[in-house]
């Protein structure tokens, strides 16, 4: 029952369709396990926390600098580091719109 359903074009490949898809699929895998292996850093307070992620978002360390340390401000290191971790994401995330934009782009997926 094709009722409904629109006609394929005249010359249209089946095959040569599913072989696109699977090749841009493979490519997908392969960035997103770049990403994975990739390093990130980001930091805030001019250094006094750094934190370091994988590109899929995994935080691999935290450091912190003595000076960033006050124990009558612990308010003001939570911050930094929450600071460091959105500087960390947000270049995470561009890397992965670096790295899979275009592929998402060519399958109709706005990244």
């Amino acid at each position: 029952m094709t009722e409904g359903l629109p006609e394929m074009p005249q010359g249209f490949d089946m095959n040569a369709l599913m072989q696109q898809a699977q090749a841009m699929q493979a490519q997908v895998q392969q960035a997103q396990a770049e990403l994975a292996v990739t390093s990130i850093s980001g930091s805030a307070g001019g250094g006094l926390v750094t934190v370091v992620m994988t590109g899929s978002g995994e935080v691999t360390s935290v450091s912190i600098k003595p000076e960033a340390c006050d124990p009558e401000d612990t308010e003001s290191l939570g911050d930094l580091i929450v600071a460091a971790l959105r500087d960390a994401n947000n270049q995470a995330a561009a890397l992965a719109q670096q790295k899979l934009g275009p592929l998402a782009g060519g399958m109709g997926f706005g990244l």
